[in-house]
Order: structure tokens, then sequence, then C-alpha cells
């Protein structure tokens, strides 16, 4: 199993990620910074652009004539990239965008965005370093909140900034070694040399917030939109709804269904939270609190002896053994579903020492209510 990075310049996959427009500069701009300043020498090279970048990047940088990144590849004996990845933005058609315009567009770019950053973060072995340098303002936007969504302590968000009269020179790529001489637009038509140029990164620090998403947006499974609407849910006041009727409970606006056992089990904690008491000492469970558990088993749902096989399996007091399997099943089920960050106050906790450490939902009673949840529907339950 891969291990977490410590140090992005020593990750085993190196990854520099840019948005470009009709400048593909900043790329090398940002790759010189990065290898000769920063010590971060990327494996990989993926570019976020339209059609039009994608052939600006295709002509200056990686062609063989002026294949102006493996000219610095060369100039500074820096070792060669593995691979180098152009994504082109699809628009709301699934066409090629020559530019982003529209609404639909817009957001179009803005899903893709999120989905290749997710992507790129999946592996625990990899950095990136993404620039927010090129391409349109919204694209480096995009960018920026999709590293703040799923980047990690591994990952960096920068800006090159380069000095004057080279910066917007198209004919400026990075800081030469030896003298190259270029000219300012016309009229001035003024002759530069590309070795006086400054190039610096402008480390951008960013809010990360990957533990406050669950698994279906790391996964890919939900819009940009929807994954803000997810982090924003785990920023917000926890407040937690039991609907015993359908099995669902509500954890700040994030609906879930529970199995039978699990919701009774959840529940039980839930009564104890809403109603100021103590919580459960798991090797010290009495029958009557095994009886108060059983209550709230949903009677509805007991099609197939769901109940009498619980019964028997808690007996008059429940275990520990039992306890701790139904902790951990509700707590898995809650941090899927919500995200680590977010889950943490409807979680099942352990406070104190052992072998006296009581168990409770750490949420004040006003954040604990039993009632109907608009919209929910009752499931057939998946097991007892």
């Amino acid at each position: 199993m891969n291990k977490a990075v410590n140090n992005p310049s020593q990750a085993t996959r190196r990854i520099l990620l840019c948005v470009t427009g009709l400048s593909p500069q900043v790329v090398t701009e940002t790759l010189y910074a990065l290898a000769l300043q920063h010590d971060f020498m990327p494996h990989e090279i993926h570019l976020i652009t339209t059609q039009n970048g994608a052939e600006r990047a295709r002509l200056t940088l990686l062609s063989d004539e002026p294949g102006w990144l493996g000219r610095l590849l060369h100039e500074y004996d820096l070792p060669a990239v593995a691979s180098t990845q152009i994504h082109v933005l699809q628009g709301a058609a699934a066409h090629a965008l020559n530019d982003i315009r529209t609404l639909s567009d817009n957001e179009a770019a803005a899903n893709q965005i999120t989905e290749i950053v997710r992507q790129l973060t999946v592996d625990p072995a990899s950095a990136v370093h993404a620039s927010i340098a090129g391409g349109r303002k919204t694209m480096g936007f995009y960018l920026g909140y999709a590293m703040s969504l799923f980047g990690r302590s591994q990952d960096r968000l920068s800006h090159v900034l380069v000095s004057s009269p080279f910066e917007s020179n198209q004919n400026f790529y990075y800081p030469s070694q030896s003298t190259r001489i270029i000219y300012t637009p016309t009229p001035d038509q003024q002759p530069l040399d590309t070795k006086d140029a400054v190039v610096t990164l402008a480390d951008i620090p960013f809010v990360r917030m990957r533990d406050g998403l669950n698994d279906v947006i790391r996964n890919g499974e939900a819009s940009f939109s929807g994954a803000v609407a997810q982090a924003q849910r785990a920023l917000g006041p926890a407040e937690l709804v039991l609907d015993a009727a359908t099995r669902n409970i509500s954890c700040g606006g994030v609906n879930l269904t529970l199995a039978p056992v699990d919701f009774a089990f959840y529940a039980w904690f839930a009564r104890r939270a809403q109603q100021q008491q103590e919580g459960f000492c798991r090797n010290d469970i009495s029958a009557e609190e095994t009886a108060e558990f059983l209550a709230g088993y949903p009677k509805a749902d007991d099609l197939s002896g769901g109940y009498e096989r619980v019964a028997n399996a808690v007996g008059e007091a429940m275990t520990t053994d039992y306890f701790d399997q139904r902790r951990s099943r509700v707590n898995r089920v809650l941090v899927s579903a919500l995200g680590k960050v977010a889950a943490a106050p409807y979680r099942i906790i352990g406070s104190g020492k052992r072998p006296r450490t009581h168990y409770r939902i750490e949420l004040p009673p006003e954040r604990v209510r039993f009632d109907e949840i608009p919209g929910s529907k009752q499931e057939s339950p998946c097991n007892a």
C-alpha cells in the first residue's frame, strides 16, 4: 500500500497541473521555477484548456520545433517528463470548447476541472502542484476551488510571477542560461535578453476541505455545485432528526436510511442525548438498557423475523462484542455518507478511562429530535 507523502519533492508521483489559454508560456515558466527553485521536478504534466489552447500548447510546447518544453529540459539538463496530457474542456453538448462563454459551458467546465483534480489526488503517493496562472479567470477559480475540495497536505497551489517587461511577451517561455534576444511588441520593438528575466512562484495558501467530503463526492459521483454544497453542509450547525417510521436519519440535511437494527442502536443513543442522560458503558450494559435498545427496533419492518433474531443475539444483556460491532457499523455508515469532518458530531464516541469508558452522541439536546423527515420513504430492510 502506498503511504501518504510528507515532502512533495520526494513523492514518487509528482504532478504539475495547469489551466492554460492562449498563453502556454505559463507551463514552462512554472516548470522552470518548480524544478530549479523548489526541487519539484514533475513526472507528469496535465494541462486543462480549450480547443484553441490545446492547439497552441501542442505547437509551441510539445512540437519538435520550436518545442519549448523540450528546450527547457535540455538547456537545464532536467529529466524527461514521463507523460504530458492535455485535457480539452467539453461543452454541455459534449463538443470541444473554443471558449467558455455560456452558463451551460461554464458549468460543464467546472465539473470537468473538479473531476480532473479528484482523479489526480486519489493516489496517496502523488503530490499535485496546481498553477492558476493561465486560462480564463473562471478556470483558475475553479481549479483553486477544486484544490480546496480535494487537495491534501502534500498538494500545492501557485501563481507564477514574471518580471517586467517579459510578462505577457508571447516570445518569452523561461529565463535562458545564455543570451537569447526577443523583442517587445510593436511599435516599440525593444530588444530583451531572456537571461535577464526573473521568474518566481507565489504560493497560494488554501483551505483543505477534503475530510469534509463524503464517499459519493470522493468517488466523483457529484457535480462541482454538489461538492460545494456538501462541503458547506460540513461547516454548518449539526442537527440530528430521526424518523422511526422510515428508519431515515437526517444529519445536517443529509438523509440516509439505516438497517432496522442499526436504526434501533443509533436511536438508543439519540434518546440519551436528547434527554441529557449519561451514555452507555460497553462492558456493563444492563438488562434494562438492553430492553430499552430492543424497544426501539422498528416493528413495522419486522417481516422476516428480524426482531427475534436481534433479541436472541443480544440475550438478556448486550455483550461487549455486539456493542462494538454495532457501534463500528453505524459510525462507518455515517462517515461514508457525510465525510470524516461532517460526521464527527453525529458519531458514537467514547469518553473516560477504561474500563469505565462511556459512549454517547455528543450533541446538545436541542439539536436532537424524533420527527418525520419530509420526502423520506420507507425502504425494505436489507438486513436485520
